[in-house]
């Protein structure tokens, strides 16, 4: 498999560079904005948005991303909509997009259908947060025939042993949980994650992405430590729900510019 997503993280270690995933979710505040965010937060430096499919039931999101999706449902975002960001998002960016969602949605589309109408509109991935591993397999089989990523996780909590499962056939990124919660921005000692970024590395190649609670350019430099990129969700949409377009943006840049100076190659 090579998709966007694995030419992009492939780029960024060659360049000795840390990756910005932002997170944007579909049609919240409204359409426009969103299509004008993936231009703008890509030309601000991210290398991966991570497009949210609203759903009525957020359980792995916090209050900002929470109200984020009951402002696209109002607006009457669906599945079929999103396809159509996608394939929009496709008119003027190759940047890879991971879309977020819940099981429920892509179940009652029809899971298949689901890897199937969005790789086509050129979409990389899945994340899907209120699946375990253990209960993955089937989606596993079907992304793994599409060349569609299913991104795995990886927790504060996770043993050696479930480590061992869930990287055996990781592709594209796992995604590091940062604390035990919700998304939101927050206050997180990141060298919890830190170190269990360092012993995932006994058992993948796989490119570590870490995310929750990082609002700041100083947070997204110490969740980078042990990890290839940080995800940056609520921080960006709170902003874009506020109507601080430009705020958002400049968070953005100001991530790219810590990361960059942090961590880039030095001359």
């Amino acid at each position: 498999m090579s998709t966007r997503l694995d030419k992009k993280m492939a780029e960024l270690k060659a360049a000795g560079k840390k990756g910005i995933f932002i997170y944007i979710t579909a049609g919240a505040p409204d359409v426009e904005t969103t299509l004008k965010a993936v231009r703008e937060a890509e030309k601000a430096g991210a290398d991966v948005i991570e497009l949210g499919l609203p759903f009525s039931d957020p359980m792995a999101d916090g209050p900002v991303i929470q109200s984020a999706s009951v402002c696209a449902l109002k607006n009457g975002m669906t599945l079929k909509k999103e396809l159509e960001i996608v394939r929009e998002i496709r008119k003027f960016s190759d940047i890879p997009l991971i879309g977020m969602g819940y099981i429920n949605n892509m179940y009652h589309y029809g899971f298949e259908k689901f890897v199937t109408d969005f790789k086509a509109a050129g979409m990389d991935g899945i994340i899907v947060p209120d699946v375990p591993h253990e209960e993955s397999g089937e989606m596993r089989k079907i992304c793994a025939a599409h060349d569609f990523h299913l991104a795995e996780f990886i927790t504060p909590g996770t043993t050696e042993a479930r480590m061992t499962e869930t990287c055996k056939g990781a592709t594209g990124f796992i995604y590091c949980v940062s604390n035990n919660g919700v998304t939101g921005v927050k206050k997180i000692d990141y060298s919890t994650i830190g170190k269990v970024c360092e012993k995932t590395r006994k058992f993948t190649d796989t490119p570590l992405a870490v995310g929750f609670g990082i609002g700041s350019p100083e947070a997204a430099v110490d969740a980078a430590a042990k990890s290839d990129a940080v995800i940056v969700g609520s921080a960006v949409v709170k902003r874009l729900m506020d109507g601080k377009f430009e705020e958002a943006m400049a968070l953005i840049g100001a991530m790219r510019e810590a990361l960059d100076a942090a961590y880039g190659k030095k001359a």
